[in-house]
């Protein structure tokens, strides 16, 4: 009894520790605060993460409130330009998670930050691919934080 007490216990502290280490992980909607400025994670429309992987250790998730805050944070980080890097964003028609790197990007919308990005899946009028949005996202910072403030927490 003992023994067959044990080799449960160990299956299931393996399976608990199974982490896929790839794709989105659940989100505490206005519990969970965005890494870049804190704000709370509450429109399921706009909200971003990204997931790194640092070497010798297991992968790691941010959340952000706004596709501007994930970009601009990584922007800052030593795995902005590697490629196992995963971004997801909120599709905000459809609410589900999406590949932020092959999303299209429409503009004008109010969202969090307001860097104004909406992502979908598919391809409209005018929408904007991932290295426009990025490009986009710049132009917004430089224009709305004209007094420098800083949100590297």
């Amino acid at each position: 009894m003992l023994r067959l007490f044990f080799v449960l216990f160990i299956v299931s502290w393996l399976s608990a520790c199974g982490d896929e280490q790839t794709g989105v992980v659940d989100v505490k909607w206005d519990r969970d605060a965005c890494k870049r400025c804190q704000m709370m994670l509450s429109d399921r429309d706009f909200s971003a993460q990204v997931r790194t992987f640092p070497k010798n250790k297991r992968s790691k998730v941010y959340k952000f409130d706004d596709i501007g805050c994930a970009v601009l944070w990584l922007s800052t980080t030593e795995f902005k330009d590697d490629p196992k890097t995963q971004i997801w964003v909120n599709d905000y028609k459809t609410k589900k998670w999406i590949n932020a790197k092959t999303a299209w990007y429409s503009k004008g919308l109010n969202t969090p930050m307001n860097y104004g990005l909406g992502a979908q899946a598919t391809k409209v009028k005018g929408a904007l691919d991932f290295q426009q949005a990025v490009k986009h996202i710049g132009e917004v910072e430089a224009k709305l934080n004209i007094h420098g403030g800083n949100l590297a927490h």
